[in-house]
């Protein structure tokens, strides 16, 4: 088994615009060429080196199938450090929206058609991040801007995640 970071592992290009249908079979592919029951009669150490590299592989699908945790995982492997536990600095601009977007939360919670249109607001967020996205880490290299905008996309997902706890019961 080759591969020192998730796309060589899959044979695929270091990319955030990837082809899903690619890495989904790519991923089919290693996995059951390292599935533990092919090792069933192997030796212990030959079975232990199966289960790890199955690990791998899972945990390398699971990152690179979510846009969000691909971007990460390329701004990660270019050297950026996200520091999401202690960098809070984001561009002025996305910090208004986001205490716009609060406040609407906050205003919405029981309503339906408002906590709607929220929801449909941060889904056209999400597309406008991903398209930024694609071209910060594909077309122009550049991870740090790509690291600023990773972690506003992490806000707008905990704030899908708020808001998908405040819809009214039905």
């Amino acid at each position: 088994m080759a591969g020192d970071d998730h796309f060589s592992l899959f044979g695929l290009p270091a990319r955030f615009d990837l082809d899903t249908q690619m890495l989904e079979s790519a991923w089919r592919t290693v996995a059951a060429q390292v599935h533990p029951d092919r090792y069933a009669t192997a030796s212990p150490a030959e079975r232990r080196v199966a289960m790890q590299w199955a690990a791998r592989a899972n945990e390398a699908y699971r990152q690179l199938r979510d846009p969000m945790l691909r971007a990460r995982y390329l701004c990660e492997q270019a050297g950026v450090d996200l520091q999401t536990e202690s960098n809070t600095s984001m561009d002025p601009a996305f910090l208004m929206q986001q205490m716009s977007w609060r406040e609407a939360l906050d205003d919405a919670r029981g309503d339906a058609a408002a906590l709607a249109l929220l929801q449909a607001e941060l889904q056209e967020a999400r597309g406008q991040m991903r398209a930024r996205l694609a071209q910060l880490l594909d077309v122009d290299k550049d991870y740090a801007a790509a690291g600023q905008k990773v972690r506003e996309w992490m806000f707008v997902e905990k704030l899908a995640q708020e808001l998908a706890h405040a819809q009214p019961a039905e």
